[in-house]
């Protein structure tokens, strides 16, 4: 072969290839957080191949940027929050990332910068499916680099407790991506749907299944998350609210595993933290941001039981890795 045929073979290579994925244009929303209860701006923007998702502090002094990994992950408490130290403002904070990192995971979005006016990340309708809007709002463009993904190639799991009260989470190899979850929430309105559900998202679109699931929380528990700064900005608006008995929401459940698909929404989201799209399945019961968390870590701490991958065709990669087809979208009820 001459050195055209071989550059021509090259260039095809590298226009079938799985590329990463960017934002065509800047998108804005207002919102206010779950737990400060604070109004905020938050700024979708492009970033440059390689990137990662990058979240930036608008409202200090200095603009404060944090990429989105597992050890700038600080605080778990009722949320993913990233912590940087800074040397003139101290401890900087981004909380409540979960939802949009779930969002940019089911979107295959790879590179973006998040400016956020406030600590916590706006909660809008207490799912993903408002942020799926705004990036297909935004359009998505292909970039001039291969995506990277991290396969599974050994169990890695994290549990914790005993009895009642155990909960794990587990990652294992497998040629695609899937979640599996268990809930165990003695509740009336909880039992009466499902606890357990599982995802796999080369057969599933996540748009249609996962995105529109909203946080849930308890009345009686409202006191108490106050009273330590939590949830201050929660309301019927945003999250599936119970009383002792029922749901509370006029407009009932979105799905009829609503709380359970919660969950997988929240870990797609915690698990996109890792940087890259995993090919892997995730099963847990009873985790949360915690415990994945501590299983990202766990997973960067054993070598032997990851890879980066990349693919030089699209038709090599697993079903779900592969580019979306164009959307249907109809407000917050979004489809494929």
């Amino acid at each position: 072969m001459n050195s055209r045929g071989a550059a021509d073979q090259a260039r095809r290579r590298k226009n079938n290839m799985l590329k990463q994925r960017t934002l065509k244009s800047p998108i804005s929303t207002t919102g206010v957080g779950l737990h400060t209860g604070a109004k905020v701006t938050l700024t979708l923007r492009p970033a440059a191949p390689n990137t990662g998702i990058v979240f930036c502090r608008s409202d200090l002094a200095e603009r404060v940027a944090i990429p989105a990994t597992p050890e700038a992950v600080r605080d778990t408490r009722m949320s993913s929050c990233l912590i940087a130290d800074h040397p003139r403002l101290g401890e900087v904070r981004i909380s409540t990332i979960e939802h949009l990192m779930s969002a940019f995971s089911g979107l295959g979005v790879d590179n973006a910068y998040v400016d956020v006016s406030a600590a916590e990340i706006p909660i809008l309708d207490g799912s993903a499916a408002p942020f799926v809007y705004l990036i297909q709002s935004a359009g998505m463009l292909e970039q001039d680099a291969a995506k990277r993904f991290v396969r599974i190639k050994q169990p890695v799991e994290i549990r914790e407790g005993e009895g009642q009260s155990l909960k794990w989470a587990l990652l294992e190899p497998y040629e695609g991506f899937k979640l599996s979850f268990g809930i165990d929430f003695k509740h009336p309105a909880v039992d009466k749907t499902g606890q357990f559900a599982s995802v796999d998202f080369g057969e599933t679109p996540y748009t249609r299944e996962v995105a529109r699931a909203r946080t849930f929380g308890f009345m009686q528990d409202v006191e108490n998350l106050r009273s330590a700064g939590l949830a201050l900005g929660g309301s019927l608006d945003n999250a599936i609210v119970m009383d002792e008995y029922r749901v509370l929401n006029s407009d009932g459940l979105r799905y009829d595993d609503e709380f359970v698909k919660h969950k997988i929404l929240d870990a797609v989201g915690d698990l996109y933290i890792l940087g890259h799209p995993i090919i892997g399945a995730y099963t847990a019961h009873k985790s949360g941001h915690a415990l994945n968390n501590k299983l990202l870590r766990a997973l960067l701490a054993n070598q032997a039981a990851w890879e980066f991958v990349s693919f030089e065709a699209e038709e090599k990669a697993p079903l779900f890795a592969r580019p979306l087809p164009v959307p249907v979208v109809g407000g917050p009820a979004l489809a494929w």
